[in-house]
């Protein structure tokens, strides 16, 4: 039984990232870094969906979130809500078509500009999660 145990739960010692892109192939690679790099993920298109994922995950302990999102609310806004909410949890930013804007950035927040790689996304993360 031990065994089983060990099998099915260990998602459970792992941190739970929340990945906000709308690009399918973007999210399923970058997905697929940040588990191989000892994260779990959990992967939406967009800021109203992250929102509620957020109220109802206590769990989560990292975001990270393209600028440009399916939706109304753009990846800005969703940091500065998170930011807000739980100003405790580590946010990065990515894009590849908007600067960083210190004025939109929620403090703490780190922006990361594309083209990058997902190991790029993966050692910030790392870094931001050590500060928490």
């Amino acid at each position: 039984m031990a065994s089983e145990t060990e099998t099915t739960k260990p998602e459970a010692d792992r941190p739970v990232i929340l990945i906000v892109e709308d690009e399918a192939l973007t999210i399923m690679d970058l997905g697929d870094v940040l588990e191989e790099g000892g994260y779990d993920t959990l992967q939406c298109a967009s800021a109203e969906r992250a929102l509620s994922i957020l109220q109802a995950r206590p769990d989560i302990c990292g975001l990270v979130t393209d600028v440009e999102l399916s939706g109304r609310v753009n990846g800005f806004e969703l940091a500065t809500s998170v930011a807000q909410a739980r100003p405790e949890l580590p946010i990065l930013i990515v894009s590849g078509r908007a600067a960083p804007d210190s004025e939109r950035m929620p403090p703490g927040a780190e922006f990361i500009s594309r083209p990058c790689a997902g190991a790029d996304i993966l050692a910030r993360l790392k870094g931001l999660m050590l500060h928490c």
